[in-house]
């Protein structure tokens, strides 16, 4: 029965051992071929992709690493910012962020796999230095850069530029080129093209929401005082220069009745002086018929006079016509 069995199983065994000389690389991915843990070839699955052979198991084994494009998250980083003028509540901000990244050639697989590993090793390894990089960047910048009120063209911008720091194509105030290190030490030590890295969002830290949220409010408040006290203030200077003018124009006003009552006396006098010189006897019976008009006119009053008083003349002695002149 055992030598049934062995002469059944051992051409089983020796088949299936020797499948495992055959291994397959596929366009999305890098093959990784080593023998007893000594690299020996590295496929390229966008130009060697198909079926290919090595030493069955144990002697060679074959590690397949991606060839595509890959993203890890950062962890949410707390950073300063620049803010020499106080104009903003809170200095410190929350930054969440993504990294692309990628082995670009057969190359850097090696230093892949000896350096990393794997995906998930990298994201430990390059996560705290981009972090790093990253907080340095933030910390250069004005506050007002990051948080404010912009379009979205003006928010890409802003994006493009943290990202040109940090990969290297744009300095920061033209100093050092921060991304150029971060990209060389990737690439060299560890066999990993950065592609890109992209902000999501910049927030304050939950911890210090609430405070800042009560900072905003009492500014708020602060500033409808300063509002309402300057808009006193201004109705308050409106109304006294409103008043100032009207004593002005009323002033004016007076002065210039006052003129044209002096005026009018000036020309009054004048008349009755032609009239007077015209005619003294006419121009004195006018006076007399004015003066009995004001004593007779409404006046209850009892006047006891002489009948030899002037006042009586006109009754008495009225005035003669001239000589010619028409009854």
């Amino acid at each position: 029965m055992r030598r049934f069995m062995l002469v059944v199983m051992l051409p089983l065994f020796l088949i299936l051992w020797g499948q495992s000389a055959l291994f397959t690389v596929d366009q999305s991915e890098f093959a990784y071929r080593t023998r007893f843990g000594d690299p020996r070839a590295i496929y390229d699955g966008s130009t060697e992709a198909g079926l290919h052979l090595k030493w069955p198991w144990p002697f060679e084994s074959v590690q397949r690493i991606d060839r595509r494009l890959q993203v890890f998250d950062l962890p949410a980083i707390e950073s300063l910012t620049r803010d020499p003028m106080n104009r903003t509540v809170d200095k410190t901000l929350a930054v969440d962020a993504f990294v692309c990244w990628r082995i670009p050639d057969a190359k850097a697989v090696d230093a892949f796999v000896r350096s990393v590993g794997s995906p998930e090793q990298a994201k430990r390894v390059l996560g705290p230095r981009i972090s790093g990089r990253l907080a340095a960047v933030i910390s250069n910048m004005p506050i007002e850069d990051l948080i404010s009120v912009a379009t979205g063209a003006q928010i890409d911008k802003r994006m493009d530029k943290i990202r040109n720091q940090l990969l290297g194509t744009e300095g920061l105030d033209g100093e050092v080129i921060i991304g150029d290190q971060l990209q060389d030490v990737a690439r060299n030590k560890y066999g990993i093209e950065i592609v890109d890295i992209r902000l999501r969002r910049f927030n304050y830290p939950e911890a210090v929401r609430a405070t800042i949220a009560e900072r905003i409010r009492s500014e708020r408040a602060r500033k409808v005082a300063d509002y309402e006290s300057d808009g006193r203030k201004r109705a308050t200077d409106i109304a006294t220069t409103a008043d100032r003018e009207a004593r002005m124009i009323d002033t004016n006003a007076r002065a210039e009745r006052q003129r044209i009552e002096g005026q009018a006396d000036v020309d009054a006098d004048l008349i009755r002086n032609q009239a007077h010189a015209k005619d003294r006897d006419f121009y004195t019976f006018l006076q007399k018929l004015k003066a009995y008009q004001n004593i007779l006119s409404e006046s209850r009053d009892v006047l006891l006079l002489s009948s030899r008083h002037e006042l009586f003349d006109m009754l008495l002695k009225p005035p003669k016509v001239p000589m010619g002149a028409q009854p």
